[in-house]
């Protein structure tokens, strides 16, 4: 294992893990794949393959496998290394050099105490610097910092700050969302008067609330607060209490999933499903269980995984689950779109989505429960339109999107994800000036509400519109992706090749 550390190279120190002889047999891919959010063959590639070089991804799986920091590599300048670095061949006159702070892609490491332990957590430099942290990238982790500085960072040194909400959910959160996290924890903390259970409900209701308008950069840190005080509260409390504690948990993981997505982070996304599926198990909630399933054929869509979508719509379909009347509809739905991106015959989808129609106008109007309370008719119908696009016909689904969005019930952040997709229909139908002057009011929307889900689709919308690259309304477009909306690296070695 030392050697594998000393390699600096993770997919080193993932394969001696899994192969050490502790074990008494060696642990599969798969295994260790599920503990860290990704696919085997995922980790047969971090194995083989050159080393991760993506701080977050290291510090999520550093957590998961509880590696001691004092261990890692990747550390702030000033604190001590066991570690020597790889041995390299040195350009003349590197001696000369003083060491640099460990950064990987506009990063820096922060001390957080968990569980009475520090272990180091990434946040944007920038965040720092114009928090008036920017000093403390420079001190080692023993050293007095000034009154202003320590005053700042005192939420985020708490001793028990960030126990019990899950590591891998902190990589990538800047300072200002790690501090909403700490708000969240301690809010939670001091609650005294009520009962806690109708309490966290109520807070979750409001991240949800908030979510369409504030976009996931600020929802996200206050629904991880609130999961990491649910997870406290349950301890120690009678069985009854802990059921129903993780029943409203199961529900916040589901959202904090979602969340997850919405800044397309999927291995995050999946964890904290899985950690839904469990929490629910465990409080005996068989609707959450088929609406996780549900959610998980979603999140397929988004990483185009056709035979995914529909094989989990169709097991979250099992009566086992009792989902309610408006989730039962949410699910058929999605079959329909797992039919339409398997190539079944359009009467088949059509079939499917009917039935979906049919199941939402039975629902009673004062339906009490939650679950889905947001799939209504407009969303019904946007989700119809997505699945006539997958199923090659896109003016139908044109005319569906604009009768939906045109209703003014969406939110700011859904309005511009499906003018996204409207605007990648309207390309499918030959009409690129339209499609691309949408993608740019599109992106403006996803600029601001960051959510990387809608930039993706309008790099989708990009690469259809690819042959009509000399339109001036293509090339506004483009150059809207490029600069105003600052996409990330990924997005823009897909704009630079759509050119």
């Amino acid at each position: 294992m030392r050697e594998a550390l000393e390699s600096w190279h993770f997919g080193k120190v993932l394969y001696a893990y899994r192969t050490h002889p502790h074990h008494e047999r060696a642990i599969s891919q798969g295994v260790v794949a599920n503990w860290l959010g990704l696919t085997q063959a995922q980790l047969s590639r971090i194995e083989n393959g050159a080393a991760p070089q993506d701080l977050g991804k290291l510090m999520s799986w550093a957590h998961s496998l509880k590696i001691p920091a004092s261990l890692l590599w990747f550390q702030l300048r000033g604190s001590h290394r066991p570690l020597a670095a790889p041995a390299t061949p040195r350009e003349e006159g590197d001696h000369q050099k003083p060491e640099q702070p460990a950064q990987i892609q506009g990063s820096a490491l922060l001390p957080v105490v968990v569980n009475g332990q520090t272990v180091l957590v990434p946040v944007d430099a920038s965040a720092l610097a114009t928090s008036g942290l920017g000093s403390l990238s420079a001190l080692p982790a023993d050293s007095d910092a000034t009154s202003t500085n320590r005053e700042a960072m005192s939420p985020l040194h708490r001793r028990t700050l960030l126990s019990g909400i899950a590591a891998a959910a902190l990589p990538g959160l800047g300072l200002e969302e790690l501090q909403r996290v700490a708000s969240a924890l301690e809010d939670s903390r001091r609650y005294q008067g009520g009962p806690v259970i109708d309490y966290f409900r109520s807070q979750l209701d409001d991240a949800k609330r908030d979510d369409g308008a504030l976009g996931p950069k600020k929802t996200l840190p206050v629904v991880l607060g609130l999961l990491g005080a649910i997870e406290q509260h349950a301890r120690g409390v009678k069985p009854k209490a802990r059921r129903e504690l993780l029943s409203v948990g199961a529900d916040g993981a589901e959202f904090a999933g979602w969340l997850y997505r919405d800044i397309h982070q999927p291995g995050q996304a999946g964890f904290w499903y899985d950690r839904a599926m469990e929490w629910a198990q465990e409080a005996d909630d068989p609707a959450m269980q088929g609406y996780v399933l549900l959610k998980k054929s979603q999140m397929a869509y988004d990483e185009r995984d056709a035979l995914r979508v529909l094989t989990l719509a169709q097991a979250a379909r099992h009566t086992r689950w009792r989902l309610p009347a408006r989730a039962q509809a949410e699910v058929t739905q999605q079959e329909a779109l797992g039919l339409a991106m398997t190539g079944e015959p359009l009467d088949a989808v059509r079939q499917k989505l009917d039935e979906a129609h049919s199941l939402l106008t039975n629902v009673p109007g004062d339906d009490p429960n939650p679950l889905g309370a947001y799939f209504t008719e407009d969303t019904l119908m946007l989700r119809n339109a997505v699945t006539y696009t997958e199923a090659g016909k896109p003016s139908m689904a044109v005319e569906l999107f604009g009768e939906a969005i045109s209703s003014g019930a969406l939110s700011r952040r859904d309005t511009g994800f499906f003018n996204a997709r409207r605007a990648a229909a309207i390309a499918l139908c030959g009409e690129p000036d339209e499609a691309a002057q949408l993608g740019r009011q599109s992106a403006e929307v996803a600029h601001t509400m960051k959510s990387e889900r809608t930039l993706r689709v309008l790099s989708e919308v990009l690469h259809t519109l690819d042959r009509w690259n000399g339109r001036p309304a293509v090339r506004d477009f483009r150059e809207a992706l490029r600069v105003s909306c600052r996409a990330p690296a990924k997005l823009l070695i897909t704009l630079s090749g759509a050119g």
